[in-house]
């Protein structure tokens, strides 16, 4: 046998693993480029919007979050919209863009958050048997008098807490989006005055787990906010995260974990 017949399997096995390394760059470029549309898709990090300030953050517990948050400003107040879509990873990501697509068309046609719930909720229903079950928090925010409108559709309560410490929670709304297609969504309506914090977070944020298997909940949440309330709306948001995650150290991620703080920063005259 020939030096070049004996070599030939070894050379087979270090092509084919040049192979696999092209391929395995070409999917983490493309998972890339992917979580980079994610980002465009969603809002900046921290939006200035009349008196109020609003920091998201959203964190991926695979490639590609299902979480995300949009905002869309019409002429009657600033929509924004905090979603949780199920399963974690690409498919979740994938359907991202669908949802908020769908998000920003019914929006321009009626910025009312109960209207949009409502239509999403049928366009969803109508891929039921495809698209994964989502929730979803969406509100509109009027900067000069600081009404908020807001509808909950099968998501985590928003929690108001107020300059003087009262604590409100958010809760109007209707079902998990895609279950009942013809669901009716209810709106609640709040002011958010001067120096008044608003919190949203997806579901990822309470089902955190510590080494005990003990859920952080809604109970440490309140906590912590409490506790970072006096701060901007950027310092109450990393307060909060790096509460969750000193939480659940050194456990790893579990589930997407979405964090939005709106806050009125003007200040009370004395």
């Amino acid at each position: 046998m020939s030096a070049a017949a004996a070599l030939s399997p070894r050379n087979e096995l270090e092509q084919r693993l040049e192979t696999l390394q092209r391929d395995y760059a070409d999917l983490n470029a493309a998972i890339f480029e992917a979580a980079q549309v994610h980002r465009r898709l969603c809002a900046p990090s921290l939006i200035h919007y009349g008196p109020f300030d609003i920091a998201s953050e959203v964190f991926a517990v695979r490639h590609l979050p299902g979480d995300f948050f949009t905002v869309a400003e019409t002429d009657r107040g600033l929509v924004f919209a905090l979603g949780d879509i199920g399963g974690k990873g690409l498919a979740a990501g994938m359907w991202v863009t669908h949802l908020i697509g769908l998000i920003r068309t019914h929006t321009a046609v009626n910025s009312e958050p109960h209207a949009i719930a409502a239509a999403v909720n049928r366009d969803v229903a109508s891929l039921s048997e495809v698209e994964p079950l989502s929730t979803m928090f969406i509100g509109r925010l009027d900067s000069s008098t600081g009404t908020l409108d807001y509808c909950s559709a099968g998501h985590p309560s928003a929690l108001l807490l107020r300059a003087d410490a009262r604590l409100e929670s958010l809760s109007e709304g209707g079902p998990v989006l895609g279950v009942v297609p013809s669901a009716s969504f209810a709106c609640g309506s709040v002011q958010l005055r001067s120096e008044d914090v608003m919190l949203v977070c997806s579901d990822g944020i309470l089902e955190s787990f510590d080494e005990a298997e003990r859920e952080f909940g809604g109970e440490r949440l309140e906590a912590e906010f409490r506790r970072a309330q006096g701060g901007s709306a950027e310092a109450v948001l990393f307060s909060v995260l790096g509460a969750v995650q000193d939480f659940a150290a050194p456990r790893p991620l579990t589930d997407d974990m979405t964090l939005v703080i709106v806050r009125n920063t003007t200040r009370e005259k004395m």
